[in-house]
């Protein structure tokens, strides 16, 4: 059952972006509730991005209907505007200018006093860690600091929907973490989150539910688990004590099972998506049968991955959609867009 319109922060119809003859979003569905974290994956070019800009009012939509907080794209862009944040794929940070000086700017853009700017800027950089770094300039931050503070100056005014497009892309694993953390607090705080992500750990980290992208168009929907569930009941996973012995296990298991059996990046890993009738037992009962020596098997359901790969037909990679400035999807261009909103933080 649908949620009353006013439970939901995002509602889309048969949403539709055209660059040239190429439709980039093909008639988008979304239902997006308030409150939580809505991931939505795709592979390359799927249209995630082109999506994301038509929301957050930076491109015009071709086709369809979108309500964002109960305004209309088209004929409420301001109001939507001065209710978001959007923190695109790359920085929107000035290089030359120290980290307070960046926050400081987008405070006035959006209409604070620079007293005002500079007190909201230093609790934000206190928040996210990044007071020590207050004074240097962004040339020298690493890339977990950048995105740290890319974020931070999304929230000089707290926003009711936060856009979040990849990112952690291009950050260590310690600054993808600290990003998560962020990124809940934010959640606890009041604020709906809608994420694209490439890192499918990621999404199963985070999301309460998620869409699936492809060609322009939502090929699944639902919960972490549901998705997981669509593609098998569960996947075994089978380590064999010496390698030399995987050709034979695959073998076996082939047989045991009647299903697919791949071969993983360790030499010495199997694994194997199970259907609902299909039981690992016996599986395992042949590999002990045939001699085959099993360090360690596991049995769980499928990762995002593994639906990912099986929705799609292709891994994730790195998205490049259609060509619009990426400048255009930043806090910065949403703030100027916004002619002044948001005169005191919330």
């Amino acid at each position: 059952m649908s949620a009353p319109a006013s439970e939901l922060a995002i509602e889309t119809h048969s949403l539709v972006k055209t660059f040239g003859k190429k439709n980039a979003v093909d008639g988008v569905d979304l239902s997006v509730r308030r409150g939580g974290i809505y991931g939505v994956l795709g592979p390359n070019g799927a249209g995630k991005t082109t999506t994301i800009r038509m929301l957050a009012t930076l491109l015009r939509p071709d086709g369809g209907e979108a309500r964002v907080l109960g305004h209309d794209v088209l004929a409420e862009p301001q109001a939507i505007r001065r209710k978001i944040a959007l923190t695109g794929q790359f920085a929107s940070l000035d290089e030359d200018l120290t980290g307070i000086e960046n926050m400081i700017l987008l405070g006035r853009l959006l209409g604070f006093s620079k007293s005002a700017a500079r007190s909201r800027g230093m609790d934000l950089l206190e928040a996210f860690g990044l007071t020590d770094a207050a004074k240097r300039q962004v040339k020298n931050f690493s890339g977990g600091m950048r995105r740290r503070l890319d974020i931070a100056g999304s929230l000089i005014v707290t926003p009711e929907l936060m856009f979040l497009d990849e990112p952690t892309t291009g950050i260590d694993p310690r600054s993808r973490n600290q990003v998560w953390d962020i990124i809940r607090t934010l959640v606890d705080g009041g604020t709906t989150i809608l994420l694209t992500t490439q890192y499918l750990e990621e999404a199963d980290q985070l999301a309460d539910r998620l869409a699936v992208i492809d060609h322009g168009k939502v090929i699944a929907e639902g919960t972490p688990g549901q998705l997981k569930a669509q593609v098998g009941a569960g996947a075994l996973k089978v380590r064999v004590i010496d390698p030399a012995d995987r050709e034979s296990a695959a073998e076996v298991l082939t047989r045991a099972l009647g299903v697919e059996v791949l071969r993983e990046k360790d030499n010495a890993a199997l694994s194997a998506r199970l259907g609902a009738d299909v039981p690992a037992a016996a599986g395992l009962a042949a590999l002990e049968e045939a001699g085959v020596g099993v360090e360690t098997f596991s049995l769980g359901q499928p990762s995002l991955d593994e639906v990912f790969l099986a929705l799609t037909g292709k891994p994730a990679s790195e998205e490049e959609d259609a060509p619009v400035d990426e400048d255009a999807g930043s806090s910065a261009a949403v703030a100027a867009a916004a002619g002044g909103a948001g005169s005191s933080a919330a």
